[in-house]
């Protein structure tokens, strides 16, 4: 038997782009937590500033079993 001591979740994936010497634009496909057939696509635009890095944009999608998509709300 394997228990699982951590509490935050894996990404099914997770891909990066660098658009510009400071600005990365990033995809990552999520499980959905309550319907593991589902999934949560984030689509996040982020900038580095000096030592520090900010989300720019963020755009989060859910996609049901059956592939319906609904848009998330922001988070907060």
């Amino acid at each position: 038997m394997m228990i699982n001591l951590t509490s935050t979740s894996q990404p099914k994936g997770r891909f990066y782009t660098r658009l510009n010497e400071q600005d990365y634009l990033g995809l990552t496909i999520w499980s959905g937590k309550t319907d593991p057939t589902a999934e949560v696509i984030v689509v996040q635009l982020r900038r580095r500033d000096g030592d520090n890095w900010e989300t720019v944009g963020r755009l989060a999608v859910y996609r049901t079993s059956n592939g319906t998509y609904s848009k998330l709300p922001e988070r907060r």
